[in-house]
């Protein structure tokens, strides 16, 4: 029983790790994560090399396909690109094994030592640096636990004889797929078998079906996230369970003959099997890095449905019209255009989540406000390059409006995002406002969306009636929300309303009234300038 305890925590040590260096890692790329993209996009070398290297950074590659998955629904990167990242990531996987092997579990004690250290009494960058080397210390003390667990099996007779008498290859792949599906990390599993086989526990011919099983395994954290993704994530996610599946039946077929590869290249077990787990991937790569196209249309045929494209990059702004202001502020105009585009989509997302959060929906607005930031800045540059050239009074002060409205749209992201982060507080923390409070919080959402719909046409083509119902409309939503507010005051202390509904509600209700005002202060940019043309 000891020695079982022992094992679990040091499972769960591992998979604690894991996750928080994820987060952590995310955190400290966030900022640049918009880079991952356009580099991962450029060809499939680059999406490969890109897989590879977000995966030794997260130390994990369901992280990276999920984190990929998602970036596919929300329509950052067409479902063909995504499947050369896909392929990268299953080699990058193959970085923590070798790490294994190399003994990081014999120093993995005073990693997470130096790295607690930095990250309980250090500032700024040294604490973020320290909580990284913790819980990259923490992923290998787990494992250096299940070693020390499974020391005394080598006086098991039982133990030792399952594993030498045992051989079917059959056996070894389903106790690395489940063992797999259990912990959602193949890493464990094939940690394990190192660990077992430095020990003299285990043979190659009993770990390398179990690293095959582990590689089938770590497809179901990407299947899950596709369970609330759209077509196209759907699409990764099953094309990654086919690479995988395919590579593990080539790997069968010829199983004697890479047996004897791997023994030629190294008379240790440990670091045989790191190799089966590399060639497997390395293999997948190298087929399937040609025939991405075949697979991406067997895909589009058995997964049917349409790729919603959402470039993060601007679409309009041409450098070779900075020379003529009129055309440069054409370009601008219709960029702004495509921003609004997204914030209107993000908002009708964020409404739904209101009335029934989805996680899937939730991280596809997330990604989409990434988006409306990344056009804001790209905007914002291109006219700082047009205003170095001569630029007419009128032109100048299109020029600031636009800038503004760019900070406008960009604000509207953001306020769009807390409503949908407050949707999920709603659900997780099992708020249900009362009826009254849903009938005024549909009738504020609903109002909202005419002034951003409008918003949306008349940034496109400006219309005088409907600029003025915008601004009309948004002095009907200030009163309508500050009534709101004060029926639900009232409500509260007649003890119809729950006192943990008051601040989810009332904070929508201001995030609304925001997202309303900057529609107004589009609005009256545009009427102040249109009347100047």
């Amino acid at each position: 029983m000891k020695e079982i305890l022992l094992a679990a925590c040091g499972v769960i040590f591992f998979l604690v790790g894991m996750i928080r260096l994820y987060t952590a890692a995310r955190r400290l790329i966030d900022v640049r994560i918009k880079q991952y993209i356009r580099y991962a996009v450029g060809k499939p070398l680059y999406g490969l090399v890109t897989g590879i290297a977000a995966t030794a950074i997260f130390q994990s590659s369901s992280a990276s396909t999920t984190l990929t998955v998602g970036f596919v629904s929300a329509g950052l990167i067409s479902f063909y690109d995504s499947l050369a990242i896909i392929l990268g990531t299953d080699i990058g996987a193959t970085v923590v094994m070798q790490f294994v092997v190399w003994r990081f579990t014999d120093i993995s004690p005073l990693l997470v030592t130096l790295g607690g250290i930095c990250w309980l009494i250090g500032r700024g960058r040294l604490k973020t640096a320290g909580e990284i080397m913790f819980y990259f210390g923490l992923i290998f003390f787990g494992l250096y636990l299940v070693g020390q667990a499974t020391a005394p099996l080598k006086n098991s007779a039982l133990f030792i004889d399952f594993f030498n008498q045992t051989k079917s290859p059959l056996l070894g792949i389903g106790l690395g797929i489940l063992f797999t599906v259990i912990v959602q990390a193949s890493a464990v599993p094939i940690g394990v078998m190192i660990i077992l086989a430095q020990q003299d526990m285990v043979l190659l011919e009993n770990a390398v079906p179990v690293v095959l099983g582990a590689n089938i395994g770590t497809t179901v954290t990407a299947l899950l996230a596709a369970t609330v993704a759209t077509a196209g994530g759907r699409k990764t996610a099953y094309s990654h369970l086919f690479f995988k599946c395919a590579g593990v039946v080539i790997f069968l077929v010829f199983l004697p003959w890479f047996m004897a590869v791997l023994k030629n290249l190294s008379a240790s077990t440990a670091q045989q099997i790191v190799l089966s787990h590399f060639l497997l991937n390395l293999l997948i790569a190298i087929i399937f890095i040609f025939l991405l196209q075949p697979v991406a249309a067997i895909m589009n045929r058995l997964v049917p449905g349409r790729e919603d494209s959402l470039s993060l990059w601007p679409e309009c702004l041409n450098n070779d019209d900075l020379g003529n202001p009129e055309k440069a502020l054409a370009d601008v105009e219709e960029e702004l255009c495509r921003a609004i585009a997204v914030a209107e989509k993000m908002y009708g997302g964020t409404t739904v989540l209101i009335g029934s959060y989805s996680e899937g929906i939730g991280k596809n607005i997330y990604y989409m406000e990434i988006v409306i930031n990344n056009l804001r800045s790209q905007i914002v540059k291109y006219l700082g390059k047009a205003s170095a050239r001569s630029v007419s009074g009128s032109l100048s002060q299109k020029l600031f409006a636009y800038t503004a409205i760019a900070g406008d749209i960009e604000s509207m992201g953001n306020h769009i995002l807390i409503i949908a982060e407050l949707a999920r507080q709603k659900k997780y923390r099992n708020i249900i406002f009362s009826k009254d409070a849903e009938k005024d919080l549909q009738e504020i959402i609903a109002m909202v969306s005419t002034n951003l719909n409008n918003t949306v046409t008349v940034l496109k083509t400006p219309e005088e009636i409907m600029i003025k119902g915008i601004i009309e409309r948004e002095d009907y939503i200030d009163n309508k929300v500050k009534e709101a507010r004060d029926r639900h005051l009232e409500r509260f202390h007649s003890g119809i309303c729950r006192a943990e509904a008051g601040p989810v509600f009332v904070e929508m209700l201001i995030h609304l009234e925001r997202i309303s005002d900057h529609c107004n202060n589009i609005a009256e940019y545009i009427l102040t300038y249109w009347r100047n043309q």
